[in-house]
């Protein structure tokens, strides 16, 4: 019987086509890559093509969302994977710091932990990396000048933004509540904090779902992109009122907090989306005096029991709604493939020296996004050749 890991890996067509070049071109060879990045089927494709270009990979995953059937795979497979799945910050320091006490060449880094850590006990052997994320891009931005290395921002791609950010993170999204909840999107009230290029996708696709999508956007552009996109925009408590669902998607701490519980109507349900659990200060509002009790109520769901007998939801504890809960399965292979195909070719870029310190916490260079959509097409045009 074929795996999950194994039948993930035959649809991501593109990688397949640059482990076959890497085996040959051994990009990385001699080189460590150390990784901190969500470990699940996809992502086991992603380290694999790098192993296949001669690199020592060590990888550890993020908070809730690792897989233990994927870092098995990966022991298994040349890839040496650490840790367990947890919710702590302190645990998932300490695999971070297990795998930078190695020293590695280069980093893939996922929210920026791994390179601020690096800025605490710099080594000489680094020669950049690249971060995966609009909350690393935050987070490492005023770091440039300390950094002082290449560092390639993938989620900053044209391509990353329409094909996961707009497309893939609003289906799996959708996807992910009805799978935990089991409950209709139609006719519901769906509030999206947030309208940056994840926020345009889950937006649309509750839209698409026969929802009713207001927008919350602090952005007065935004909000304005929002409006004419087809969305309401009321005032925040105004949509809190009505919510059946709210959805965090901001790379902001503490958007929905203790104070919303006296506004958000009984049933409403609660998610985030974005890629650190702060959006929703879920401690904060378990301790708030006019909760009675606070616990799961079923698997991916817990509730807030106010005194006044309504209930407020809670789905995945807070962490990414479509990378936690049961039978996690995060965003479509095919964009995921495109995503990971930019990382590899911009580790490449990386260790390659073809980009160099001026290129620190930049987007990815346009050479790279046009081989990732020409090879993209060409193998679509195989898979569907013309009649």
């Amino acid at each position: 019987m074929t795996s999950r890991i194994e039948w993930v890996a035959s649809q991501c067509r593109l990688l397949a086509t640059i482990a076959e070049e890497f085996d040959r071109t051994q990009p990385f060879a001699g080189l460590t890559i150390g990784t901190g990045i969500h470990l699940e089927p996809k992502t086991v494709a992603l380290l694999l093509t790098l192993r296949r270009g001669g690199a020592r990979v060590l990888s550890t995953g993020n908070l809730n969302t690792t897989q233990p059937e994927s870092v098995a795979y990966l022991n298994a497979h040349g890839v040496e994977a650490i840790g367990e799945p947890t919710q702590h910050d302190s645990v998932r320091n300490e695999y971070l710091d297990e795998i930078l006490s190695v020293e590695p060449d280069l980093i893939l880094d996922n929210g920026g932990d791994m390179f601020s850590r690096w800025l605490e006990r710099p080594y000489e052997r680094l020669r950049g990396g690249t971060e995966e994320t609009t909350s690393g891009r935050i987070r490492l931005a005023p770091l440039r000048e300390r950094l002082d290395l290449p560092i390639l921002v993938i989620n900053d791609s044209p391509i990353k933004q329409f094909a996961e950010n707009r497309h893939a993170v609003g289906q799996s999204t959708v996807e992910s509540f009805l799978r935990i909840t089991n409950l209709a999107t139609n006719g519901r009230r769906v509030v999206v904090f947030g309208y940056g290029g994840v926020g345009k996708g889950v937006a649309l696709s509750f839209q698409r779902a026969h929802a009713s999508v207001s927008v919350i956007e602090l952005d007065p552009v935004l909000r304005m992109e929002a409006m004419w996109d087809g969305f309401m925009v009321p005032e925040r408590d105004e949509a809190m009122a009505e919510a059946d669902i709210v959805a965090t998607v901001t790379a902001a701490r503490d958007v929905v907090t203790a104070r919303d519980l006296a506004i958000l109507p009984d049933g409403a349900i609660l998610m985030n989306i974005g890629h650190l659990p702060v959006e929703i200060d879920v401690t904060g509002m378990a301790a708030d005096p006019g909760v009675a009790s606070f616990g799961p109520t079923d698997a991916g769901i817990s509730s807030f029991r106010m005194r006044d007998g309504r209930s407020i939801h809670l789905l995945t504890d807070g962490h990414m709604v479509n990378l936690a809960g049961p039978r996690p399965l995060g965003n479509s292979i095919e964009s995921m493939d495109l995503g990971f195909s930019l990382q590899a070719r911009c580790l490449e870029a990386v260790a390659k020296g073809e980009v160099g310190r001026e290129s620190c916490v930049v987007p990815v260079p346009r050479r790279i996004d046009e081989w990732i959509s020409r090879a993209y097409v060409e193998l679509a045009k195989v898979r569907r050749p013309a009649s």
